[in-house]
């Protein structure tokens, strides 16, 4: 689901990866401190503290399964041991992985710059280490960020890409680094400098944040995520994205640290017999998988209603045996689906919500509540957009006062959404 809110971006996408491996100046995660300190140990006697985002728990990898049968798309369930970390999570939290950079990538930037990973580097509140240590896990090698070009603009002969840091040259500038990484900068700007100055103008590396996509009282001990793997090429190179192949290619060589963002707002009703809709379409239906566990696991009675959306049913309709199953034996009330690409005019998941618009405001009416996942640039506005059509025209109101009925929706905490 994994921004990116998480990197469902996560439920969700992920998203964490698309945005920091494909653009400039798009966000890598929610705002979180760099790579997590070494952890002091406890004075003696003391209660350890609870693992956090600068003392991040060590989580085994335990399960790696590909959810689409075929095509290009690699989305992933992944299964993660917590058990004895000291981790706590509730459904609806997302989980905070500080991830590891690719070598392939570390070893091709140190190329390109001409510095040997032996080298020894100074990463301010960590220390000493080798160069080839600190670009792996302390800094984030795959956007360019805004002082890096500027360092490579300032030391390189190619006047290029001065040029295209100019003020009106923003939007040129924002093209021409679509798809690239900062290895694809520096082939085409070459810029010698020492380690050091380089490590000054990097960012740090930033945890990614994923949708739990498990309930703890059904999974016990175990956290269970969905994160598409970012794969693609740049024309130049075949790139990835950083914390979504590391997780679906390399976790499972090492512990994963890890912590629990809370999202105190993001829960299954309180009331049992509360009736939910849950739209999450792609990876953003990993937090209404722990939300429908949750359910069960309570006992439950209130009807749930979950749209779901992809590519093609064949190939990625994520955790299809599950989903029916919880359908066929009562738990999921309703299932409705929207497989953009089996047809020729394309489906989403807010035309299968027009479609019953009549039932959907019947629910709302009911006091259900209405809850998103997903990507907030198109689909949540699309979601959010129907949503307000269907209040309008099945409650019989005019735009403003349907505006009100959604505002009072989000006021009462009926309407919540995780978007990244």
């Amino acid at each position: 689901a994994n921004a990116e809110q998480h990197g469902h971006p996560a439920g969700g996408l992920m998203p964490d990866d698309i945005a920091a491996a494909l653009t400039a100046d798009a966000p890598s995660g929610r705002a979180a401190p760099a790579a997590p300190p070494e952890p002091a140990a406890p004075p003696i006697g003391a209660r350890p503290a609870p693992p956090s985002r600068t003392r991040p728990a060590p989580a085994r990898l335990i399960g790696n399964q590909r959810l689409n049968a075929s095509g290009d798309k690699d989305t992933r369930a992944l299964t993660l041991d917590i058990a004895g970390t000291g981790l706590d999570y509730q459904a609806g939290d997302a989980l905070g992985v500080w991830p590891v950079n690719c070598p392939e990538l570390v070893e091709e930037l140190l190329a390109q710059a001409g510095l040997s990973g032996d080298a020894v580097a100074s990463v301010p509140g960590v220390g000493d280490m080798p160069l080839a240590r600190a670009l792996s896990t302390h800094y984030e090698i795959a956007r360019p960020a805004p002082a890096t070009l500027a360092l490579i603009a300032e030391h390189t002969r190619d006047p290029g890409l001065r040029q295209l840091l100019a003020e009106e040259r923003r939007a040129d500038l924002r093209q021409w680094l679509w798809g690239k990484q900062l290895a694809d900068v520096l082939h085409a700007f070459p810029a010698a400098l020492p380690a050091q100055a380089w490590l000054g103008a990097l960012k740090r590396l930033q945890p990614r944040l994923y949708s739990i996509a498990s309930s703890p009282k059904a999974h016990p001990g175990q956290v269970h995520l969905t994160v598409s793997a970012v794969r693609y090429d740049n024309g130049r190179r075949q790139r990835k994205g950083v914390s979504s192949t590391f997780l679906a290619d390399r976790a499972s060589d090492a512990d994963v640290p890890v912590f629990v963002q809370e999202a105190s707002h993001f829960r299954p009703p309180r009331q049992g017999d509360t009736p939910m809709i849950m739209v999450g379409p792609g990876t953003g239906v990993a937090p209404f998988r722990a939300f429908l566990q949750e359910r069960r696991a309570r006992g439950d009675g209130g009807r749930n209603w979950l749209f779901f959306g992809e590519r093609h049913a064949a190939s990625d309709f994520y955790y299809r045996d599950e989903l029916q199953a919880l359908r066929d034996d009562g738990l999921l009330t309703r299932l409705d689906l929207a497989f953009s690409r089996d047809q020729a005019a394309k489906i989403y998941v807010q035309d299968r919500m027009r479609e019953h618009g009549a039932r959907l405001w019947a629910w709302l009416q009911e006091g259900a509540h209405f809850y998103v996942c997903g990507d907030a640039g198109q689909m949540a506005r699309d979601v959010d957009a129907m949503l307000r059509q269907v209040v309008r025209e099945h409650g019989g109101m005019d735009a403003d006062a349907a505006a009100a009925y959604v505002a009072r929706m989000t006021a009462d905490k009926r309407y919540v959404r995780d978007v990244y």
